[in-house]
C-alpha cells in the first residue's frame, strides 16, 4: 500500500509517518520510480507507534523497543522481560516531570494570588 493508504488506515499524516520513517521507526519497501510501499504489518506498527509516543516515550526509545513488542488482544505486549527497567526508568521520568509541573503550577498560583487585590475572583 502506498502512504496515502496508509495514513487513511492508521488516522496519522503522511508528513508523521515519513517522520517516524527518518527515526529508524517504518522501513517501507520502494518502487523502481522511489514511491514508499508499507506492508499491511506497517498499519500494526504504526498502531505501536503511537501507543508507545502516547506513553511519553521518544522516538529514539521507541525504536530500541519496537522490536520486541507485540499485541495481545489488540494490547501492546513486551516480550522481552529485559524491557522493565527501561519502562520503570521512563515511568519514573514521567513522574518527575509531572512532579516539577505541579511544583511550577503552586508557583504561578502564588504569584496570581499576590498580583490580585483581595477579593477578586481568580480561576484556577
Amino acid at each position: 500500500m502506498h502512504i496515502g493508504e496508509l495514513s487513511r488506515r492508521t488516522g496519522v499524516s503522511g508528513r508523521l509517518l515519513r517522520y517516524y520513517e527518518e527515526q529508524g521507526l517504518l522501513e517501507p519497501a520502494r518502487t523502481s520510480s522511489g514511491y514508499r510501499v508499507y506492508a499491511e504489518d506497517d498499519v500494526q506498527r504504526v498502531r505501536h507507534i503511537r501507543v508507545l509516543l502516547g506513553a511519553g516515550l521518544g522516538t529514539v526509545t521507541i525504536a530500541e523497543l519496537l522490536p520486541c513488542m507485540t499485541t495481545n488482544d489488540d494490547q501492546l505486549v513486551p516480550t522481552c522481560p529485559e524491557l522493565v527497567p527501561q519502562f520503570e526508568r521512563e515511568r519514573d521520568r514521567i513522574s518527575d516531570t509531572i512532579a516539577n509541573l505541579e511544583r511550577a503550577r503552586t508557583a504561578l498560583g502564588d504569584l496570581i494570588a499576590t498580583a490580585l487585590p483581595p477579593g477578586v475572583y481568580q480561576a484556577s
